[in-house]
């Protein structure tokens, strides 16, 4: 699928403004992540151990993985009109799991539902790979004082850290200080940030997480979905 020039919101895919964000607010992240846990039984039900969400203008897609095996079961549903990604995949799912209700009523066997359920999936031999994430190693400093700074999380592994920190000072310096047309408070909160990044260059620290760039992840040791990480965009 090729991506747009635009960025776009990881919730709702509308297009952002400001290169720093991944979605269009607060808001708009919590609604779709509680759809996406408010669903989570049908994916107890399919014994699923890992799945994936993601969407493009024409369709919602969830992938899973179950139990150990290799394939993935891809199930694609059309995006409705003047509904979001999150309505759509609510749609899906209630569909999904009215059809594991009927079939466990009618076999008496939660095995067979299940069956009956993934027959309804495309499915793919060797795609494990595109819904069990790797492991990422991220720096643990806050989102917003990288982007009080317009630093990337990425490049906070390289070479001359403590130089980029202080050169990127410098330039956002001089377009928030208010003898150059900002305010007072903005350049309060970019001295915040700024102090903050070398202190945490002086004793830089990082965490593992587990996910994708461009889509929901579900973990099945936890219940529960993870959020696109840092630096993704939608499947546009």
């Amino acid at each position: 699928m090729r991506l747009s020039a635009a960025r776009r919101c990881l919730s709702c895919g509308d297009v952002l403004i400001g290169r720093r964000r991944k979605y269009c607010s607060v808001d708009c992240r919590q609604r779709l992540r509680r759809r996406l846990d408010q669903r989570t039984g049908l994916l107890v039900a399919l014994n699923a151990r890992y799945a994936s969400f993601y969407f493009t203008q024409r369709v919602v897609v969830l992938d899973v993985v179950i139990g150990e095996e290799t394939a993935v079961h891809s199930f694609m549903y059309p995006r409705s009109a003047g509904l979001v990604p999150a309505e759509d995949f609510s749609r899906m799912a209630d569909s999904l799991g009215r059809l594991w209700w009927d079939a466990r009523r009618r076999t008496r066997r939660r095995y067979l539902a299940s069956r009956s359920v993934l027959a309804e999936a495309v499915r793919k031999r060797n795609g494990r790979s595109a819904v069990v994430p790797l492991m990422v190693c991220q720096a643990s400093v806050r989102q917003g004082a990288l982007t009080c700074l317009n630093i990337d999380r990425e490049s906070l592994a390289g070479p001359d850290l403590e130089g980029r920190i202080k050169r990127a000072f410098r330039h956002r310096a001089m377009q928030c200080h208010p003898d150059t047309g900002g305010d007072g408070e903005g350049f309060r909160r970019l001295r915040r940030a700024y102090e903050e990044l070398l202190e945490w260059a002086e004793a830089p620290s990082f965490i593992l997480r587990r996910g994708f760039a461009d889509k929901w992840f579900y973990d099945a040791r936890r219940n529960a979905w993870v959020q696109p990480l840092p630096g993704g965009q939608a499947k546009f």
